[in-house]
């Protein structure tokens, strides 16, 4: 593993076998290339995987730019391929990170192969909307704690917290911890919900993948199934359990799916 920070962005080079292709992996909203853990051994077995912390979380730069948009996030994507010299490759993205990548496809389709959308949206669904103001509102009233502790209940399932419970309460703290401060994640949350490029998704002729999970219970399946009908070359794939974290939590049958795509075995 190589690692390197460019414009204030740290991100790390895992080399796969010779002349691979790169896939470049963006997260949700935690920012943090962390989250793809349960997705690594698989890729690094076939491709050259490149992952970084979004800008304002994790190891990079805690200020946002001026321009704290999608579109922003989309540049700095472009910013560490151009500091790791990868002028093509796949991307995968989870909620934010697949805005991001929505937005690259549209921006520069050139530098992209295929498309992972996870859990995205082209624009904000009105359950999305009321889910991030309850927990803006928690957040900006009673603190970080109330954010940790109330974001699971949109990322797991249910019947995954009753079991984890310990789990859950265990990595609070460091959780408490490693947050951005509340003006980032406010400036992060308000990028997401003024995204919209629903009249564009027509543009974007790249082959792309939305994947979501039927029980998700922060962004909608509809809007991936809106997703998969609007855009022109798209591949649907709803996974039955696993909420908004299905990537974690139904790792093995995400990661075959995920690989059948991007090697076009699928």
């Amino acid at each position: 593993m190589h690692t390197g920070t460019t414009q204030g962005l740290h991100y790390e080079i895992h080399d796969g076998p010779a002349d691979a292709d790169t896939v470049i992996l963006s997260a949700g909203f935690s920012g943090t290339g962390a989250m793809w853990e349960p997705q690594m051994a698989a890729l690094t077995a076939r491709f050259r995987v490149l992952r970084y912390d979004q800008r304002g979380t994790g190891r990079s730069d805690p200020v946002l730019t001026a321009d704290a948009s999608v579109e922003a996030m989309a540049r700095d994507i472009l910013a560490v391929m151009d500091a790791t010299d990868t002028l093509q490759a796949h991307l995968v993205g989870q909620s934010a990170g697949g805005l991001a990548g929505l937005a690259l496809a549209l921006d520069r389709p050139e530098r992209l192969e295929r498309l992972v959308v996870i859990s995205g949206w082209s624009r904000a669904d009105p359950h999305l909307t009321r889910a991030l103001a309850a927990l803006t509102r928690l957040l900006e009233a009673f603190g970080p704690a109330a954010w940790v502790e109330a974001a699971p209940l949109f990322h797991y399932p249910p019947d995954w917290i009753s079991r984890n419970d310990a789990r859950l309460r265990a990595e609070a703290a460091r959780q408490i911890i490693a947050l951005p401060p509340t003006g980032v994640i406010l400036a992060r949350l308000d990028a997401l919900l003024r995204f919209d490029i629903d009249d564009r998704l027509g543009e974007i002729n790249l082959p792309v993948l939305v994947c979501a999970a039927a029980d998700d219970a922060l962004v909608p399946p509809r809007c991936s199934r809106w997703l998969a009908t609007a855009l022109p070359n798209a591949t649907l794939d709803i996974t039955p359990r696993g909420g908004h974290a299905f990537p974690e939590l139904a790792a093995d049958s995400f990661n075959a799916t995920l690989i059948g795509f991007l090697t076009g075995e699928g």
